[in-house]
């Protein structure tokens, strides 16, 4: 292993620029400029205004944690609930119809050809497709079409497939960025071979500081996971959409986790994090190369 190198990495999956589009890449994470085709979406994402609502929502939710910490007036944080009320019925109302839209994008993932991305993306889009119907429901009732309907019960089952969704994107990111690593370590590998370099440390030698001895042992761990550190860093930096994708999908995860009881954080947790995954989606919208493709 050696320490990662300054210029950027080449385009995951082997694709030259301008190639066609016809075969999928192993590893899809190409990206250029301008780039405005994307298969992915999230839940709580398809447009600029519904990106703001949810945004809206989420700064009222820590606005209302900070103002009742700082023990402001009933009045003002009923008030405050109430406009996240309406933020949020309004976003369900957007999003009438998008579980054939996460359909429609789980047929077309259907097609990659690598099978872990075929899996992660198809099971994550038939997740969201679940979450959009159940939030279908949660409209209805909330908004007196359907009176009759059980709330918390339907909410409970959204949030378990909004959960099982993003478990299923933070995979994919995962498996991409292992596959980035792999991919730069080996071209490391072969310029020091190139080179003639050998391998940092003296790991050959067997004396008392070599690597069959305790004494040893412990610096070179710790090298090692200060090399993988370096290089995972290198990769995230070197590929801002995979990085952005990351912390939306870490950020979101603490909203289900929160509602379903599983670690409560509270809400101004929540807050926080729905307002930064929400900051990061319009970012992508506003740039659209910084999409993470497919």
């Amino acid at each position: 292993m050696c320490v990662p190198r300054e210029a950027p990495l080449g385009r995951p999956g082997g694709v030259p620029r301008g190639g066609s589009r016809a075969a999928e890449p192993a590893l899809l994470l190409s990206w250029t400029p301008g780039s405005a085709s994307v298969l992915r979406a999230r839940p709580g994402t398809g447009c600029a205004g519904l990106e703001e609502k949810r945004a809206a929502q989420y700064a009222c939710s820590l606005l209302g944690h900070a103002l009742q910490k700082r023990g402001a007036s009933p009045e003002l944080q009923k008030q405050i609930r109430q406009l996240e009320g309406h933020l949020s019925l309004g976003r369900k109302l957007l999003r009438l119809g998008n579980s054939a839209d996460a359909l429609e994008s789980a047929k077309r993932a259907v097609h990659l050809s690598d099978v872990v991305l075929r899996f992660c993306i198809t099971v994550s889009h038939l997740n969201r497709a679940l979450y959009f119907a159940c939030d279908n429901v949660l409209w209805a009732g909330k908004s007196g079409l359907a009176p009759r309907v059980d709330q918390e019960k339907w909410a409970q089952r959204s949030f378990r497939y909004y959960l099982f969704s993003l478990i299923m994107n933070l995979s994919r990111d995962a498996y991409e960025i292992r596959l980035l690593m792999e991919q730069e370590s080996s071209a490391c590998s072969r310029r020091q071979k190139s080179s003639g370099g050998g391998v940092p440390g003296g790991t050959e030698t067997g004396g008392p500081g070599g690597p069959g001895s305790p004494a040893g042992s412990l610096p070179r761990l710790a090298l090692k996971l200060q090399l993988r550190f370096l290089l995972l860093a290198r990769v995230l930096r070197s590929h801002p959409p995979l990085l952005l994708d990351v912390v939306r999908n870490a950020c979101d995860l603490f909203i289900p986790l929160d509602k379903l009881g599983l670690w409560r954080c509270g809400p101004g947790v929540v807050g926080l994090c729905g307002l930064v995954s929400s900051i990061l989606s319009l970012l992508t919208l506003i740039c659209p190369w910084l999409r993470l493709k497919p």
